[in-house]
């Protein structure tokens, strides 16, 4: 049998001697071999005395539908029945059953269907039509409805077969043309097992700028995900995100990927290949699948070792598949509880804020404040958890919109399993959470609380304020603090104030927490720290897009949602208006008054008139009111969303898509984190312009060299000598972990080039 290589040679590719089945597939017969192209790609090679691999190839070309039955015929030099007698065989012997002599079977021979047409039977059976059938088994329409013609298939009385038959049945070699399209999985309770090995954990392709092959075996149905295959490059933009991939890998997002869904295969973009490119082209700032269009994907592509990129809509679609398993809540879990696991030492203070994403479609969906618009508008409201350095940790949609202190129990409800074990948590949230008993429901679950104090307070006086320094986080802190003991809910709840006084201004700022244990200086600083979730909230909503939609698809909303009763807020519109009126007229009524005690009505009987008429007015506007009243009194406050007028048109974004990104996008901004953790030591100002740095790095042209056992990635110097030597000591310890490309044994070696000028 000669090699894949031994196939390619120059008269190959000549035209003489080639037969043409048509337009797609093609044969040259060398000698004793034959060769078998479709689209210029060999299909299939075998000796001319094989002839069940030559009936294999006849069936394949006709079941994929590159070529119909008189076609191969007539270039095989047979007839359309033999190509059809083949079909037969193999669908009900495998592949043993081609390589019997020519002829009629046996009278012994089994006649009930084969293992395939009671699967086609069975999809039948499910009301599924020829063509989803087709799709499932990976062969045309034309060929299901043959076969179930020949099975004397009724639409009117179908038993799909028993599970007896199909255990009775005789085993079958499985064959390229009978792999199916694997069904959507279940989605059950508990992690997803990890897969077994794919069916072609190597490559066929030789230049990794031409993935044809392996592309034709996803085609196929045999490739679960196509292994990197890298090209030497000497300047290939964006190639310095290689640099976060040593973070990517430890950060273990791969495996929890794999636990939770399994495998996207069969597929040349699998699992591995589409969470490994969505994580890098988010560090790249191409946050939305809609910006590949702005970037070349054969470059992008060489980046992960493929040829190109995926396209805008193959990324949408592996999104889709994605989230057509509904484990995005669970795939966040997981990823929060691996990361508590390894840096549970910083994650004593919890920060939780909400942040408000807004929404400018044509949906009717619930509305929510935006701050920085200061208006009320459609919107859709995400509670983060972020840890006491301002790295994400976990994330939530709140349903309708709901507020702080509806949401706080159930996200540390979630959360605390996760810290099963651990030191005890302090939960640090604003003034939106401020609720005495909720306070005493989270103390109760074993938590504590930090958060500013809401509402009137009596002020301190100045001299009761002392002076506190200390140095925390690295930092010297100076804060004027007072310290006193407060009760809530009748004396029942205990809690500590720590007001600080700002010099300048005199402003004070009380803060309440559930910690008795630590001194009031560390109390203010992890409050005020808080503003490290607002500046995160604002780069990551600059930076990663975390506001743009993903996919424009909704759901229907919960019709038991208790809404603001629409018909109340008619009648208080009214109220606010008729008030108005009375309000105005009673003014012009004290007007007239005035005027004629000051002498400016000419006559009483003027005065009269216009008493009279405004007094009418009057009468008429609080009867208005007073039915108003009543009217406001008979309707409830709230109502069932399924009440309202519009409950046909109410709906919400859907949220499993937009989740899934947001846990990606979360686990990039994390490995972002750690590569400027990582630069702190060799960078005197890594805390102004650690994170500038490592985006110019990321974003970097780099040369890329395969070798035998290493990718050696050696990245162009940045703008400054200082800056690229601090980068070179970074390339350093990332070259200690000895991190290999995800699908690969290729140890990843960085270096940065030496500047030329």
């Amino acid at each position: 049998m000669l090699r894949q290589d031994e196939l390619f040679d120059d008269d190959l590719r000549a035209p003489s001697g080639v037969v043409t089945v048509n337009d797609r597939v093609s044969f040259r017969t060398d000698g004793t071999h034959r060769v078998v192209s479709v689209h210029g790609v060999v299909a299939a090679h075998y000796d001319l005395s094989d002839r069940a691999a030559e009936a294999y190839a006849m069936v394949t070309l006709v079941e994929s539908g590159y070529a119909d039955q008189k076609e191969v015929a007539r270039a095989f030099g047979c007839s359309s029945r033999s190509v059809r007698r083949y079909q037969e065989r193999l669908a009900g012997g495998g592949l043993r059953a081609l390589g019997r002599l020519r002829g009629r079977p046996s009278v012994g021979a089994p006649s009930r269907p084969s293992r395939r047409d009671r699967t086609i039977l069975r999809l039948k059976a499910r009301g599924l039509s020829n063509r989803a059938i087709a799709q499932r088994l990976g062969v045309v329409e034309h060929t299901i409805r043959k076969r179930l013609r020949r099975l004397h298939w009724s639409a009117v009385a179908v038993a799909a077969p028993s599970l007896l038959d199909e255990a009775d049945a005789p085993p079958t070699i499985a064959t390229r043309a009978e792999l199916p399209t694997p069904e959507p999985r279940p989605i059950v309770d508990g992690p997803v097992r990890p897969r077994g090995p794919c069916r072609c954990v190597t490559t066929l392709d030789r230049d990794p700028r031409d993935r044809s092959m392996d592309r034709l075996l996803a085609a196929m149905g045999l490739l679960d995900d196509a292994l990197p295959l890298f090209a030497p490059t000497d300047h290939l933009p964006g190639a310095g995100v290689l640099l976060a991939v040593p973070a990517l890998v430890a950060s273990g997002v791969l495996s929890v990927a794999q636990q939770i869904y399994g495998s996207l295969a069969p597929a040349f973009y699998g699992l591995r290949t589409t969470v490994v490119a969505y994580i890098l082209l988010a560090l790249l700032r191409i946050a939305r699948p809609e910006m590949l269009k702005e970037h070349a994907p054969g470059e992008l592509g060489w980046i992960v070792g493929l040829d190109r990129m995926l396209e805008v809509k193959t990324l949408r679609r592996k999104l889709a598949q994605l989230a057509a398993k509904g484990r995005a809540q669970e795939f966040g879990r997981e990823m929060a509880r691996r990361r508590i696991r390894e840096r549970g030492r910083i994650l004593g203070f919890l920060y939780v804020d909400g942040h408000v994403r807004a929404y400018h479609g044509a949906r009717r969906i619930a509305k929510a404040y935006l701050t920085r618009a200061r208006i009320t508008g459609p919107a859709t409201t995400d509670y983060w958890v972020n840890d006491k350095r301002g790295d994400p940790l976990f994330v939530v949609t709140a349903d309708a919109n709901a507020k702080m202190t509806r949401m706080l129990v159930p996200i540390l409800e979630e959360l605390r399993p996760l810290f099963a074990g651990k030191r005890r948590l302090t939960v640090v949230f604003d003034r939106g959470g401020w609720s005495p008993k909720l306070f005493r429901q989270i103390v109760g679950m074993g938590l504590d609380i930090l958060t500013y104090r809401k509402g009137r307070v009596r002020r301190v006086a100045a001299k009761r304020f002392v002076e506190r320094t200390a140095r925390l986080d690295g930092r010297r802190v100076t804060y004027l603090l007072h310290d006193q003991a407060v009760r809530f809910l009748k004396g029942t709840l205990r809690l500590r104030q720590v007001t600080r006084l700002t010099p300048e201004t005199g402003h004070q700022t009380p803060t309440i927490t559930s910690r008795w244990d630590l001194r009031d200086i560390v109390i203010a600083y992890r409050m005020f720290e808080r503003w490290r979730q607002e500046n995160f909230f604002k780069y990551i909503r600059q930076e990663y897009l975390i506001d743009a939609l993903i996919d424009y698809a909704v759901e229907p909303d919960d019709p038991e949602r208790s809404v603001p009763n629409p018909a109340r807020k008619a009648v208080d519109q009214d109220l606010r208006q008729a008030r108005g009126q009375l309000a105005r007229l009673q003014e012009s009524y004290g007007v007239a008054a005035l005027d004629y005690v000051d002498g400016r009505t000419p006559t009483m009987r003027a005065f009269t008139e216009t008493e009279q008429r405004l007094q009418r007015e009057l009468d008429k506007v609080q009867a208005r009111i007073a039915g108003l009243v009543e009217r406001q009194k008979t309707l409830p406050v709230r109502v069932p969303l399924r009440e309202t007028p519009h409950a046909a048109e109410a709906v919400k974004l859907s949220t499993e898509r937009k989740h899934l990104t947001n846990v990606l996008k979360m686990v990039a901004y994390q490995i972002e984190s750690t590569l400027v953790e990582q630069l702190r030591p060799h960078y005197a100002r890594a805390d102004d312009e650690g994170r500038t740095l490592i985006q110019t790095a990321l974003r970097s042209c780099a040369a890329i060299q395969p070798t035998a056992e290493a990718l050696r990635v050696t990245l162009m110097p940045l703008s400054s000598p200082h800056r690229s030597v601090a980068l070179r000591q970074l390339c350093d310890d990332l070259n200690k972990t000895a991190t290999a490309f995800p699908g690969t044994n290729l140890r990843l070696r960085f270096d940065v080039a030496q500047s030329t000028s």
